[in-house]
């Protein structure tokens, strides 16, 4: 898929200021009616010392991890042309899967080849961040992060690969602990240029013998 150098001027930095939008706020007090209902579905006895501030412990804690910062990029003109990847890796994420609510943990590798404009180092990060924090799939995750870049920046490539323990496989079910699951989505010249490919995939560290998905 070919992508094309971002255009300067107003559009562009619209788009680029659009936030990442967001579920609406987790209702705490709602939130920790339905744990204390829970606890007494599993057979828990909530008066115990243990358990008497659970539901309210477990409520704000599904706050933390479901609520991400504003978030806005910071964009610049690539004045100095440049055109080589831009790449941040090994950046470290939590999220929830949308099947278990159980973590998933990780690193994400995110880079892309400038057109136009560039983007601030730390919003790469702050952009995984905010699309982690909600209920998610890994494969979602991948192609949300790479679409922003792809459809805000407009940059001549993207490549994201995200790599994950999740432990909705290694403390239930098969009980794989240790596996690790590896996602990728790449755009533009990232994805049609062997060459291109194959450094980023060095770059952050991935045997580009090994298939990914």
């Amino acid at each position: 898929m070919s992508v094309t150098a971002a255009p300067v001027g107003a559009d562009a930095d619209a788009r680029a200021a659009d936030a990442v939008v967001h579920a609406r706020p987790v209702d705490v007090e709602r939130a920790t009616a339905a744990v204390s209902e829970l606890l007494d579905a599993l057979g828990l006895d909530r008066r115990t010392d243990g358990l008497a501030d659970t539901p309210e412990r477990v409520a704000r804690m599904f706050r933390e991890l479901l609520t991400a910062a504003p978030f806005r990029p910071t964009t610049f003109p690539n004045d100095a042309g440049y055109d080589e990847l831009v790449l941040v890796s090994d950046i470290p994420f939590t999220s929830l899967c949308e099947h278990h609510l159980l973590p998933f943990r990780g690193r994400a590798h995110v880079g892309y080849l400038p057109g136009d404009r560039i983007v601030g180092l730390s919003k790469l990060a702050r952009l995984v961040d905010s699309f982690a924090r909600r209920p998610q799939v890994q494969e979602r995750l991948t192609a949300q992060v790479a679409d922003w870049l792809r459809d805000h920046l407009e940059p001549r490539g993207v490549g994201v690969v995200i790599e994950a323990e999740h432990l909705c496989m290694s403390v239930r079910g098969v009980r794989a602990t240790g596996a690790r699951t590896v996602t990728s989505t790449l755009y533009g010249l990232l994805r049609e240029r062997p060459a291109a490919r194959e450094e980023f995939l060095q770059l952050i560290g991935l045997d580009t013998r090994r298939s990914i998905r």
